[in-house]
């Protein structure tokens, strides 16, 4: 004997668990008050009771269950996509549904410091340093040799690296400058004995000497440098480094540089695990029904009636039509599919229109009119002239 199944009765009947496919929202109170009431209003707007309903309770409170599934998938999906730039390297173990997530620099700064690393003013690549043994009237050494490369971290000729800067240059002018704030000879010290700082030790007698002249004299220092002799410089090509000049036995004994490993640039995984990387895990949460304002609530409601129309669509094109003496019922069943997906797209796209207007970007531009408004009013405000 086939089972009749029960159809509306016009009493949404709530026991509490698995009231909804998923129990998402069944231990909120206020969710469950508004399932029924819910329910009642889709199947009145249905036509109940002028026409039997072919739905149950479970099927407006699935129906209510999904549509506020689907707020707050399209409150979420919105909320990362504009936050994402804030959000990149925290803490993916807390709930960010009802949070207020700031603006900060962290992921701007986190993009620009891959040309930080090129640029050597920081990023998140080590550099490291390390020297090459030089060897008198050698002009061209090996970088993978590492009986004269010395590396701090890596092996020459195994770990692959890229030379950042070569400190090789020539002494500085002022470490053969004759310091002019040491008083020499009898008429300095007669000068500095006149001014009353005899007692002063050398490093920090005065004299009465201009700065400008110490600069020409670095000047001059540097420039006979360059001219008059072989200028401290380098050719780096591939895996050899030129030196210039050529070193001879007395000048210097080694030549250091600072480098990175091409191992650590090329790893893309620099951050901490566990922390947000994408759109996948970002941690917003199913919303609280209870927190949703009422315009959501609205929103909801008219999104469950659609599901409701649509599930009742499927159901009566079970049967296109119904025979019945001497003629035949035929069932609404395309109009309501029909409609209900017209409505169900309507809503989605309010929704995300509404929720566009609002981003970081929009009120931006919208506060910026509204100064550039607020200025134009305020220059036709004839100015009052005062006379004394």
């Amino acid at each position: 004997m086939a089972v009749k199944i029960p159809i509306w009765t016009g009493t949404a009947t709530w026991i509490g668990t698995n009231d909804t496919p998923f129990g998402l929202y069944d231990s909120d109170v206020t969710f469950a008050s508004a399932s029924i009431s819910t329910a009642d209003w889709c199947a009145k707007r249905l036509g109940y009771p002028l026409t039997d309903i072919e739905l149950q309770s479970g099927s407006f409170f699935a129906a209510f269950e999904e549509a506020v599934t689907e707020y707050g998938n399209q409150v979420n999906t919105f909320n990362i996509r504009d936050n994402l730039i804030n959000l990149y390297g925290a803490a993916t173990g807390s709930n960010l549904s009802g949070q207020k997530v700031s603006s900060n620099m962290g992921g701007l700064i986190e993009l620009a410091e891959e040309y930080g690393t090129e640029a050597g003013s920081g990023g998140n690549v080590t550099y490291y340093t390390g020297s090459v043994t030089m060897s008198a009237n050698q002009q061209i050494y090996d970088l993978t040799d590492s009986s004269i490369v010395s590396l701090e971290s890596g092996t020459a000729g195994t770990d692959e690296i890229e030379i950042k800067r070569i400190f090789h240059e020539a002494p500085p002018a002022i470490a053969r400058y004759f310091d002019p704030f040491i008083g020499t000879g009898l008429g300095s010290q007669q000068m500095l004995d006149s001014f009353g700082w005899g007692n002063y030790s050398p490093g920090v007698s005065f004299m009465m000497m201009p700065t400008y002249a110490d600069v020409l004299r670095l000047q001059g220092i540097e420039f006979n440098d360059q001219i008059r002799k072989s200028a401290y410089s380098f050719q780096l090509i591939n895996d050899r480094i030129k030196i210039f000049p050529i070193p001879d036995a007395d000048a210097f004994t080694k030549v250091h540089f600072e480098y990175i490993k091409k191992s650590d640039r090329s790893n893309p995984l620099k951050g901490n695990t566990g922390a947000i990387s994408d759109y996948s895990n970002v941690p917003y949460q199913d919303i609280i029904y209870s927190n949703i304002n009422a315009v959501g609530k609205q929103w909801i409601r008219k999104y469950t009636l659609a599901l409701a129309k649509e599930m009742l669509g499927y159901i009566r094109g079970k049967y296109s039509a119904i025979p019945i003496p001497n003629a035949d019922v035929t069932l609404n069943s395309a109009d309501l599919i029909s409609a209900a997906q017209t409505e169900k797209e309507g809503l989605i796209t309010e929704l995300k229109e509404i929720l566009d207007t609002m981003s970081r970007q929009s009120q931006l531009e919208r506060k910026q009119a509204e100064s550039d408004a607020l200025q134009q009013q305020m220059m036709k405000i004839p100015l009052k002239i005062y006379v004394g």
